[in-house]
């Protein structure tokens, strides 16, 4: 019998498994304007996805004074958790994909750059916090691209390094799968270029979520 490469599958949240990056990018800019900034163009916004809001802040609004910076936080997670309505839904075949790959006998986990809060209101409205063993947050852990977060989910799953694969949508995904010496794959229809990515030597670069676990399940053999 051939022995399925991978135990473990760790996933970010936004930009890999879930559409958010317009709400993302608004609430940012509306957040900076009730601060009294100029807000950072959209794809500024879409630079910094994946990381943790005070690592997010130090690349977008690297002269603002902590006062500024503190209530540039305040506002952004008032309009994302309250004020703003833009749908963040699943991209498609993820829901398909996870069930499949739940099904197979995959672990899987979330290591994400939302605060716990977050993510657990996201899983809640998608109904699929059932299939993830685990998950951490960037207000559990150091930021990406440290691998805090990995080294963490590791520890709890017991799985070997040489056992897990993240995937994800941002170099910083990647950086953090190097940094704990685990391989990678990313996904192209997320928030940095699939140049960009591939600059960071993934395992596999892939344009959609069912192609993802295609790959996953080849390796299964």
């Amino acid at each position: 019998m051939t022995l399925r490469r991978y135990d473990l599958i760790v996933f970010d949240w936004d930009g890999t498994l879930i559409d958010s990056a317009a709400k993302i990018v608004r609430c940012f800019q509306s957040a900076a304007r009730e601060a009294g900034l100029v807000p950072p163009a959209d794809s500024e916004v879409r630079n910094i996805i994946g990381l943790g809001l005070k690592e997010a802040l130090d690349t977008l609004l690297p002269a603002a004074d902590e006062a500024s910076r503190n209530r540039v936080i305040e506002c952004y997670r008032h309009h994302f958790m309250n004020l703003d309505e833009t749908e963040t839904p699943l991209f498609p075949g993820v829901l398909e994909g996870l069930t499949k790959l739940s099904e197979a006998g995959f672990q899987l986990a979330i290591a994400t750059g939302k605060a716990r809060r977050g993510l657990d209101r996201a899983l809640r409205e998608t109904a699929v916090s059932h299939y993830f063993c685990a998950t951490r947050c960037a207000d559990e852990a150091r930021s990406k691209p440290h691998p805090q977060m990995l080294h963490d989910l590791l520890g709890f799953t017991g799985v070997a390094t040489e056992r897990a694969l993240m995937v994800g949508d941002t170099t910083y995904d990647l950086q953090m799968a190097f940094a704990a010496a685990m391989g990678s794959v990313a996904v192209t229809y997320g928030a940095h270029e699939r140049d960009r990515l591939l600059s960071h030597n993934p395992l596999g670069c892939f344009d959609s979520f069912a192609n993802v676990c295609q790959w996953l399940e080849a390796t299964a053999g």
